[in-house]
């Protein structure tokens, strides 16, 4: 009975985050496409919850659901990109290239899939080395040995991110300056004479 229940839980969250993904793709409008990305994270966080990682569901949410969405609308607003994005027409290479893309993605993906199961852990972190020394402390150990080239990768990327959007806002604040400089410049325009009305007799 619990295992029917994981089973329709899983699907429907799987779902869900299935259709918010491509919300996030088909939605032109940049708030409403960051909106359907956080109830895709949120989704996830669901799916890590049912596979027994709530450290990693509870990563999730703070770091992507909090810190991501946030981000991207703060970048938003600090460009001014909320309008809508002109529909562009679809070109066959373009279609040709998502296809072979697609497929290219999902082959690889199934590959691994095929090769390993997901029914048992990979690698020297089984259940019991888990239930010993933890599971933050395990993903700590796994991320600063045998992934640490792809941590620091991740910082650098991460810091490149920050400077860009440190230059863009200087770049358009810069670009203001000068218009409202200009427009103080001015000289007052004069009044209008009054034009005295005629009489008539």
């Amino acid at each position: 009975m619990i295992e029917s229940l994981q089973y329709l839980l899983f699907w429907v969250v799987a779902s869900v985050a299935i259709i918010s993904a491509g919300g996030v793709v088909l939605n032109r409008n940049a708030v409403y496409s960051a909106l359907s990305l956080l109830v895709n994270f949120c989704m996830l966080a669901v799916l890590y919850i049912l596979l027994n990682a709530q450290f990693v569901a509870m990563v999730q949410v703070l770091v992507y659901a909090g810190a991501v969405i946030v981000l991207f609308l703060f970048v938003e607003m600090l460009l001014g990109a909320t309008g809508r994005i002109a529909p562009t027409p679809w070109q066959r290479p373009q279609v040709i290239v998502v296809l072979v893309v697609a497929f290219l993605i999902l082959t690889i993906v199934g590959s691994v899939v095929y090769e390993r199961p997901m029914g048992g852990a990979v690698g020297s972190m089984t259940d019991a080395a888990l239930a010993q020394i933890g599971q933050v402390q395990a993903i700590g150990l796994t991320l600063f040995t045998d992934y640490i080239l792809a941590v620091e990768m991740a910082a650098v990327l991460m810091l490149v991110g920050l400077v860009g959007a440190i230059v863009l806002g200087q770049g358009r604040r810069a670009a203001v300056a000068p218009d409202r400089r200009t427009e103080s410049a001015r000289p007052p325009e004069p009044p209008a004479a009054d034009v005295p009305a005629s009489d008539e007799d």
